[in-house]
């Protein structure tokens, strides 16, 4: 039996040696709140390479300093920034592994002192403040940030970028209708409401021609919020822009009680993936490489994202593989005991 897990993927120009790819999940641990790689940072993510994952995404990397989700979060929006990230990447390509990351902005779910901007005037919860409702020039301020980011993630030598569409930061928020109340040209319809994310991936793609992914939320928990008709809209959208795969999570747009369950929103990238016509990443309590392989075999996703099981066991591939019967090749150091 070939094993898709393990079977190599090709987006443009970059191969992944598998479908494994570490999902993005924020560290905390930038603590001069300055947006810096610490040690931390390079032992983390080099250890999930040594582990053989296919593809390391870093976490959610702010392209502006009130785009971040907290004052610890890592950042991109200035040159000062590369230094650090490039020693990141470097581990990582090491171990034959590729590198991406994720370029974010947290819109109103920014937990900072400073002032926070949003599509409107609503804050997330009553822990949260109320945000600034950005005015035309803000969002053509941020989406140069965006620009900026992607360049400089090239200088770094990062083989993906992938745009954070998803968990209610801020290209969800103008995408969805329960955070987006503006009357403009960014606000009401499906289509206005993907203008600021369209913009964003025009402007990024001015200089970055490389794999582009965009993490959406498929499923918003509550009435009024975006249908999977929405998403698949959305996603056409994007596959006319030239992305090449969405990343399909769900929540956290609106306070919502969410009951996961093992797989439980792989049914998202599913749906995606065959409305859409495009490949998708599924993402979400996938712990065994059994329940991996289904959902590859099945062709309900083309790459698996895996946080918390790569949290507990940077050495998850070799756990999936041995549960598979499929032999893994381990960096040289590991082979006695691999």
């Amino acid at each position: 039996m070939k094993h898709k897990l393990f079977s190599p993927y090709t987006i443009k120009n970059v191969t992944l040696k598998n479908r494994i790819v570490m999902s993005p999940m924020c560290m905390y641990s930038s603590h001069e709140q300055d947006g810096m790689v610490q040690p931390f940072h390079l032992a983390h993510y080099e250890s999930r390479a040594a582990g053989q994952v296919g593809l390391v995404m870093i976490e959610a990397t702010s392209v502006l300093p009130e785009g971040r989700i907290s004052h610890e979060d890592l950042g991109i929006w200035e040159d000062a920034h590369i230094e650090g990230l490039k020693e990141v990447t470097e581990g990582i390509h090491r171990h034959d592994a590729k590198a991406a990351i994720q370029l974010a902005h947290a819109g109103r779910k920014a937990n900072l002192k400073d002032e926070i901007f949003s599509p409107s005037a609503k804050a997330f919860n009553d822990a949260f403040k109320v945000p600034t409702e950005m005015t035309k020039q803000d969002i053509d301020r941020t989406i140069t940030a965006f620009k900026e980011g992607a360049e400089r993630a090239k200088e770094v030598g990062f083989d993906i970028i992938e745009l954070h569409g998803a968990h209610g930061y801020l290209i969800n928020q103008f995408l969805s209708p329960l955070t987006n109340e503006r009357n403009d040209e960014y606000g009401g319809s499906a289509e206005n409401r993907y203008r600021f994310l369209k913009e964003v991936i025009e402007s990024v793609q001015t200089v970055w021609d490389g794999p582009l992914f965009v993490r959406i939320s498929g499923e918003e928990y509550h009435e009024g919020g975006n249908t999977m008709e929405d998403f698949i809209f959305f996603s056409k959208e994007m596959k006319a822009q030239g992305v090449d795969l969405i990343d399909v999570s769900s929540g956290g747009v609106v306070p919502a009680a969410i009951d996961p369950y093992p797989g439980y929103q792989v049914s998202y990238a599913e749906q995606v993936k065959n409305g859409a016509q495009i490949d998708t990443g599924a993402v979400g309590l996938i712990t065994s490489g059994n329940q991996a392989e289904e959902i590859l075999q099945n062709d309900r996703a083309d790459l698996i994202f895996l946080a918390r099981a790569l949290l507990k066991n940077p050495y998850w591939p070799k756990q999936a593989a041995d549960e598979l019967g499929y032999e893994l090749e381990g960096p040289r150091q590991y082979t006695r005991a691999w």
